[in-house]
Formats: C-alpha cells, sequence, structure tokens
C-alpha cells in the first residue's frame, strides 16, 4: 500500500533528520526565554499538523493549513527579524577552522547544567565590588557566537580571568576602563571594545550608554552581558536584549552560570 510507503527508510533520510533537529535546536536556542518561544511552538504544532493531513490525505485541511504556512512566510521573517539576524550572525561568525570552537557548537549532546569554564564567582565578585565603590564596567561573556568581530574594535588580550584583575581594568585611572571587556572560557580575551548601541526606545532613561551597549551585543549575538552603573553601583544582568532580574548576588552568580553551561 502507498499509505505505508513512508516505511522504507534510507541512510538519507537519517541524515535528513539529524539535520532538522540540529536546525530545530538552534532555533530553539535563539528564541527561548524570549516572547518568541510561544510563537516558535506554536510554528512547531501547526507544521506538524499540515504533514500530519498531507500523510493521512486530507485534502481539504492540508491545503487550508499548507496555504497559512505559505502566506504566514513573510509575517513570521517580520516577527523572528531579531532571531534570524542572530540565526546568521552565528553561522557567519562560527570560527569552524578552530577545534575548539568547532567542537562548542556541538554541546548540547552534553547535559544540561554541566559547570562553565569560567570563574564566574570571580566576575560577579568584582562586579559585586566595584557596585560598592561605583565603578562604571561592562563584561561581555561569550558563548555560541563568536566575537572577534568585537575583539578587532578593541585591544586583544589574554589574560585569566580573576577578581583583581577584572576590577584593575575598570579602575577609573586605568587606560583600559573606557569601553568593555570580552571573556571567553575563563579568558578575557579583549579590553576597550566598542559595542554596538540599541536603538530601542523601551529602556528606561535612567539607563546610559554601557545599559544600551549590552543590550546591542546580546540583540546581535547570544553573549552575555553584566553592566555596573557609575551612577548608582547597581549590577545589571543582561540576556538576549533584556534585563534579567535577580534577588541577590548569589542567585546571579547562578544564573550566570547555567546560562553559560
Amino acid at each position: 500500500m502507498e499509505f505505508f510507503n513512508f516505511l522504507e527508510f534510507k541512510i538519507t533520510d537519517l541524515i535528513d533528520i539529524i539535520l532538522v533537529a540540529v536546525l530545530l535546536y538552534y532555533i530553539y536556542k535563539l528564541v527561548k526565554g524570549t516572547v518568541a518561544i510561544n510563537i516558535f511552538i506554536g510554528i512547531v504544532i501547526v507544521w506538524a499538523l499540515w504533514k500530519l493531513t498531507e500523510l493521512l490525505e486530507m485534502k481539504m485541511i492540508s491545503s487550508m493549513v499548507g496555504g497559512f504556512m505559505n502566506i504566514g512566510l513573510i509575517a513570521l521573517i517580520i516577527v523572528f527579524q531579531q532571531e534570524i539576524r542572530k540565526f546568521l550572525l552565528m553561522i557567519g561568525s562560527t570560527n569552524f577552522a578552530s577545534k575548539r570552537n568547532f567542537v562548542k557548537h556541538f554541546k548540547f549532546l552534553k547535559q544540561e547544567g554541566l559547570p562553565t569554564n569560567t570563574d564566574v564567582d570571580a566576575v560577579i565578585g568584582a562586579c559585586e565590588k566595584m557596585g560598592i565603590s561605583k565603578t562604571g564596567a561592562i563584561l561581555v561573556m561569550e558563548r555560541n557566537n563568536n566575537l572577534d568581530f568585537l575583539r578587532e574594535t578593541g585591544d586583544k588580550m589574554d589574560i585569566k580571568v580573576t577578581q583583581p584583575i577584572i576590577e584593575s581594568i575598570f579602575y577609573k585611572n586605568s587606560p583600559l576602563h573606557d569601553g568593555a571587556a570580552v571573556i571567553q572560557d575563563n579568558y578575557i580575551t579583549a579590553t576597550r571594545v566598542i559595542l554596538p548601541v540599541s536603538n530601542e526606545r523601551n529602556i528606561p532613561l535612567r539607563f546610559g550608554l554601557r545599559h544600551r551597549a549590552a543590550v546591542g551585543i546580546t540583540e546581535k549575538t547570544d553573549a552575555l552581558c553584566l553592566v555596573v552603573s557609575e551612577e548608582t553601583g547597581m549590577v545589571s544582568y543582561i540576556k538576549n536584549g533584556e534585563f534579567v532580574l535577580y534577588k541577590s548576588m548569589e542567585e546571579l552568580a547562578d544564573m550566570v552560570k547555567k546560562d553559560l553551561g
């Protein structure tokens, strides 16, 4: 029976399934934690319904759902423009020549919640101390997206992350305190980095250029940002272009470890 033809399984079908799974995973990672996640789940459900009705040869409802999927493509591009930009940047900025970076993009094969190489406690401790002294700072922590294009705008470094080092970089009389510092794994790889400033108008006026720059880079990449306000000493955590609330520095440290891991 033609109905059971789909049971014929070939090696190309296995490759097709793996590629689709990887694509869906990366899309999920991009929209996870944003309002777009519900839209993404809805699209997957509608697409699965469409294919099911095609398989069962329910032509009327299949044509209706198929028409919705085709017409809705333009609307989806508008809704997901930020996520599409991040996805394309992720592909374009991947350094496949580096074995470490290549393997890192397949870390979803590992269990969630594994400890990160970054000394998060040292980073949070430095931010807390700089907040007390009202020393302005902005730290960008690299995840999957390659941030070499940012490093080119500043001074390249290769310094192991420690609390005193971070505090000395952003010390007010330090020649390196202007701009952002980029952290990759457990190393500060650049200082005095220039970040793209967000044009988002919903950012409260009490936040300055540091916060707008943090929002800007987390809109365009999957990096994490910690900002210490020079005016209030408050430490802000920014991810996916949004401010993440926390109750204590211990909770903030746990959140950063989880997001990096």
